[in-house]
């Protein structure tokens, strides 16, 4: 029986996975059959190993394919480019009598293995110009793992000589194609090799073709994967409802989609209450398995801690972004947003920067907040009241939306408006994360976020609550923002929201009032 795969390379005869062979061929016509050379890089768990394997499947017929990983050489690999020629062509002649490539080809290999003494990287290049004239088809050579070479100047030599024959292939034979495939970039490996500020951006590799594909899963092949699995399973699952949701959390991103249906299917589906599939593939099911995966450590999420701590800029900016809703025009010269988008956090969303996908957000969130939470009196105030908003299965966000405005008040009230823009709604948050922790969870909103307003959803047992926090603009901004949360209330089928507004008029009326927009009921709390 096929399952959910999260730890390396999919197989389709033993994985549930989406159908690539569009990928495949768009790769195969856009790029390989002109003789591009290029990399794919994209942040970890990408699928960039799962797409080399089925590319080198998807195009064998057509091409002689060499495929090599280059975790397979070791640090003394790269002493010197003799002992790398020495590895390389190891390698190498391995995938070429694996892949039974003709006896000359195989003979070109074995004279320059079977004399002992040092070989240049420029012989060794001699050498594969050699096979690529004399094998039967067109030669491909696929790299993974390629920043796996970082800090090795040999490899920096390696690359050159790369374009070199790239450059002169209409008269030396040479592949039809080089594909790389690892996180970094040639031109940030190249910055992690050679820290001279002057050689920062000189990349040897400059003739690689710029590798735009989306690899991120659509709802459509989402959908696809899943109708595999309920032809096996039957639940009796909303395909495409399920889908949809899986996508809101993830974007798409390979591993994250992976993950959510692998936690409802082998997690959640063996707990008694969620006994009978067609209960665990829901809407609630989803909002239960992204609670466990929040408290997970993978090195996914490992990897994202420790880049916010090397890269404080970037962390930076994410703040300014998650807590205040500020929006940061993208560019891909800037570093930490180059940083952020290689690294697969970041990504941009009509000009500007975004994080790639809700879990990421959540998870940055839920960092930034527990690190916060150790000396914020916000936190311990919410921490120490808990109890008191839970009624049954039921959170009592009235009551939590007049605790707070009593305790911000009493402690905040007298603050200026710069601090309150730049704290209020960090201060909500802190208040609110202990009060929900260890039953719910709750996301901020990106699509109607901004400088002035931040929907939170929070997730409570099945229940979803909907509060909106905005920076008062005058009375009709304010108004006008009253109808949009009842708009927006329809999109998640609620008759009931909430609106916590940040209010520098010094004539306003602090407390919580109950108002009535059309068919909906706003409890508006006013600070």
């Amino acid at each position: 029986m096929r399952y959910f795969n999260t730890e390396g390379l999919c197989d389709p005869e033993i994985h549930y996975m989406v159908n690539l062979d569009q990928r495949l061929q768009t790769i195969k016509e856009r790029y390989v059959e002109r003789g591009s050379y290029f990399v794919i890089n994209r942040g970890r768990q990408y699928g960039k190993t799962t797409t080399l394997w089925m590319l080198e499947d998807y195009l064998k017929e057509d091409y002689w394919i060499i495929f090599l990983d280059f975790q397979a050489l070791s640090t003394a690999d790269y002493q010197d480019e003799y002992a790398f020629t020495r590895a390389f062509m190891g390698m190498f002649g391995e995938a070429v009598e694996e892949r039974k490539i003709s006896a000359d080809v195989q003979e070109i290999v074995h004279d320059f293995q079977k004399n002992q003494e040092k070989k240049t990287l420029g012989e060794m290049f001699l050498s594969l110009s050699r096979v690529c004239k004399t094998a039967s088809r067109p030669v491909i050579m696929m790299i993974d793992e390629v920043d796996s070479a970082a800090n090795n100047q040999v490899f920096i030599d390696f690359l050159a000589q790369l374009r070199l024959y790239y450059l002169k292939r209409r008269k030396t034979p040479f592949f039809q194609s080089v594909i790389l495939a690892g996180v970094y970039d040639i031109k940030n490996l190249k910055l992690k090799m050679r820290p001279e500020q002057e050689h920062q951006y000189n990349s040897p590799w400059n003739i690689a073709a710029s590798f735009d594909l989306d690899m991120n899963f659509t709802t459509e092949q989402i959908a696809g994967m899943l109708r595999e699995y309920e032809a096996d399973h039957h639940t009796g699952m909303d395909v495409d409802e399920v889908s949809e949701q899986i996508y809101q959390y993830t974007s798409g991103y390979p591993y994250l989609v992976s993950l959510v249906c692998k936690t409802i299917d082998e997690t959640l589906s063996v707990k008694k209450e969620y006994s009978d599939g067609c209960f665990v593939w829901t809407r609630e099911g989803i909002t239960e398995a992204i609670k466990l995966i929040l408290k997970m450590k993978t090195p996914l999420f490992e990897s994202m801690v420790k880049q916010l701590d090397t890269y404080p800029d970037m962390r930076g900016m994410l703040e300014d972004i998650i807590y205040r809703g500020k929006g940061i025009p993208f560019s891909p010269d800037t570093k930490s947003i180059s940083i952020g988008e290689m690294f697969g956090f970041l990504k941009e969303q009509g000009g500007q920067v975004a994080v790639s996908n809700r879990i990421f957000e959540m998870r940055m969130l839920n960092l930034f907040i527990t690190e916060e939470s150790v000396n914020s009196e916000a936190f311990q105030y919410g921490e120490n009241n808990k109890n008191q908003f839970v009624q049954g299965r039921y959170l009592n966000m009235d009551m939590v939306l007049e605790k707070f405005v009593a305790y911000f008040e009493d402690i905040y009230g007298d603050n200026d408006e710069k601090f309150v823009e730049a704290y209020g709604r960090k201060l909500f948050l802190l208040y609110l994360k202990p009060i929900i922790n260890g039953t719910g969870n709750y996301y901020l909103e990106a699509q109607t976020r901004d400088a002035s307003r931040t929907d939170v959803i929070v997730d409570y047992l099945g229940q979803q609550y909907v509060v909106e926090l905005k920076i008062w603009r005058g009375n009709e901004y304010h108004e006008r923002g009253k109808r949009q949360l009842a708009e927006y209330l329809d999109y998640y089928h609620l008759d009931k929201g909430y609106l916590l507004s940040f209010n520098f008029n010094k004539k306003k009326e602090v407390g919580v009032k109950e108002v009535k927009i059309d068919d909906k009921i706003i409890i508006e709390a006013v600070v």
